[in-house]
């Protein structure tokens, strides 16, 4: 891009072993605000045409992505958004109860469920994706365009020339660059400080959890607009859940049990027939989660550094345009105008994007 292409992307582990393995593989951009849809709705048009862009199959599913409303209030917010994506015209639908029970019957609809369902708003365009057959396609596009992707390859620090970096030192030696690009995931505050940044991000530790295979018995991507609960099946018939971050900093990619039943509880309280299955595994991955809850893409006060984090639940629905508007800004120097709102200084100008609703903020819930 851009006729750039001497670059190299520097892992510490293996591809794959990060985020971007460690996911709940949820592809939408069902946002409220209008600098979030717009970005996400970029990057869902680029996921529906990726695998032939890659020339490799990410098995994306636009299955539909539908918030439920459990609450005449609930409704009012989730009108609101699908309001405010249809005036950008993006595609959304507000569902009412019976419409969201014939998509999703297994659903319980009574009246006294212990979380009863009014309504939903749902994105038909929505869905999910494979991550490892994502890592591996991306890998694989990169080394056939001259990309040096070098794995077991620790960043250690920064070489400085004044205030400027102008390379790394890594544990397999130093390499010499024009720029630098953070982007690695919940360790975003751990690499920038070691360039003398301070950054409004706290790493927490987010779980998942995916049981047993079944035959197909949830057709969509279901989550909740009063819980953060989320709810898919898998490609191999896993239902795949996760919910709420530990709330507390951690640089380690497991999670706590405690945390794992409070999601279990909600899944089972919305869709009663998921208490039968087996749990086969969880997993837990490393978030970067900024203080309003929106990404950081941009320059920042070190001459020749960039960033790329803070995406707290969206990084891997944002893999397409995050990767996009990145590219722009590391090979123009000025960031692309859909990255231009999430720009590193806007936590000291208060213009914050900060879209309540969309998952929760640090230490929210």
């Amino acid at each position: 891009m851009h006729g750039i292409r001497n670059v190299a992307v520097l892992e510490k582990g293996y591809i794959g072993g990060g985020n971007t393995g460690r996911n709940t593989t949820l592809v939408r951009s069902n946002y409220r605000q209008k600098p979030l849809h717009d970005f996400f709705e970029f990057g869902l048009k680029m996921w529906e045409q990726l695998s032939d862009e890659l020339n490799y199959n990410v098995m994306f599913s636009p299955r539909g992505a539908m918030f439920l409303g459990h609450s005449d209030s609930d409704m009012i917010k989730l009108a609101e958004r699908g309001d405010a994506m249809r005036a950008s015209g993006i595609d959304v639908e507000l569902l009412t109860r019976e419409q969201v029970a014939k998509i999703e019957p297994l659903l319980d609809m009574s009246r006294g469920a212990r979380f009863p369902i009014v309504g939903g708003l749902t994105q038909r365009r929505g869905g999910t994706a494979r991550h490892d057959a994502v890592a591996w396609g991306y890998a694989r596009a990169a080394d056939r365009l001259g990309v040096d992707i070098i794995q077991k390859c620790e960043v250690t620090g920064f070489v400085r020339d004044g205030d400027a970096v102008i390379g790394v030192e890594t544990t397999r030696g130093r390499i010499g660059a024009g720029r630098v690009g953070i982007c690695v995931a919940g360790h975003s505050g751990h690499v920038a400080a070691m360039a003398g940044l301070k950054l409004p991000i706290e790493s927490q530790t987010l779980q998942a959890l995916v049981t047993e295979g079944v035959k197909p018995m949830v057709k969509s991507v279901v989550m909740s607009q009063s819980l953060h609960c989320y709810i898919s099946q898998s490609d191999k018939g896993g239902i795949v859940m996760g919910g709420d971050p530990d709330n507390w900093p951690s640089y380690a990619q497991r999670g706590n049990p405690m945390v794992t039943h409070f999601a279990i509880a909600n899944a089972i309280a919305l869709i009663p027939a998921l208490s039968r299955l087996r749990m086969l595994r969880t997993w837990a991955g490393v978030t970067d989660m900024s203080f309003d809850g929106s990404p950081i893409i941009g320059t920042t006060p070190v001459p020749n550094l960039y960033l790329n984090g803070g995406w707290c639940y969206g990084g891997f629905k944002a893999t397409p345009a995050s990767g996009y508007t990145y590219a722009h800004t590391l090979a123009t120097g000025a960031p692309h105008s859909l990255n231009a709102p999430f720009v590193l200084d806007r936590f000291v100008q208060g213009a914050t994007i900060d879209e309540n609703g969309s998952g929760p903020m640090p230490n929210s819930r």
